[in-house]
């Protein structure tokens, strides 16, 4: 059972998401909360497995309690669901430490394959925003990092196996594309995590997704 809380200051919509939640055999919503604070607080005391979060409330803005959610070391997954669609917000999320961002024009079946994507610890982007993002950073290019790129360390398999796991498939799926076994997958993950510096599958995500390492169509 995926234990939600739904953090949403417009009441009308906050009820309505938990009410469909609700409905969901595998889905149960445990705290509903009208601000950041508010946000913080039930991930403290009801641990629970996802927060749907919005980003615009009043005490504390949802990335902001995102933030303070990740500082306090709590095993949650922070799932953005807001109106905003520029960039500079999915940036923010994810350093922010959130594993999903979704917009809220979104359809259902979606919305609810983002929860249990980041209920299971993957990084879920809706994919209109992950394109924007990547094409942002390729007009940019690598001048901000100020340096050397530590991507330049891969090998390309293990370029290819970390594509793979931004484009959020499993290690059996990428096994299958590249001819390879799941522990052969598993050892190039661990090795892409060693030469970036990322301690978990979580962060690893984030940075492909990040950098760029996705093609705007996936």
């Amino acid at each position: 059972m995926i234990r939600i809380v739904v953090a949403d200051d417009h009441t009308v919509l906050r009820q309505a998401l938990a009410r469909v939640l609700n409905t969901r055999p595998d889905m149960e919503v445990v705290g509903e909360a009208a601000t950041g604070a508010e946000a913080v607080r039930m991930a403290q005391e009801l641990t629970p497995d996802v927060v749907l979060m919005d980003i615009t409330m009043p005490d504390g803005d949802g990335i902001t309690a995102t933030a303070r959610i990740r500082d306090m070391g709590l095993s949650v997954a922070v799932l953005i669901l807001t109106v905003h669609d520029r960039d500079e917000y999915l940036f923010r999320a994810l350093r922010a430490g959130a594993l999903g961002y979704v917009l809220k024009e979104t359809d259902l079946d979606e919305l609810l394959t983002a929860v249990r994507r980041v209920a299971e610890g993957h990084v879920y982007i809706q994919p209109a925003m992950a394109s924007k993002l990547v094409a942002d950073y390729l007009q940019r290019g690598y001048a901000e990092n100020g340096g050397d790129n530590p991507q330049d360390t891969l090998s390309t398999r293990e370029r290819e196996v970390l594509r793979l796991i931004a484009a959020g498939q499993t290690t059996g799926q990428i096994a299958k594309e590249l001819v390879l076994s799941p522990n052969t997958v598993r050892t190039h993950r661990d090795h892409i995590m060693e030469k970036l510096g990322l301690h978990n599958k979580a962060a690893l995500i984030r940075y492909a997704v990040t950098h760029g390492l996705i093609e705007p169509t996936e």
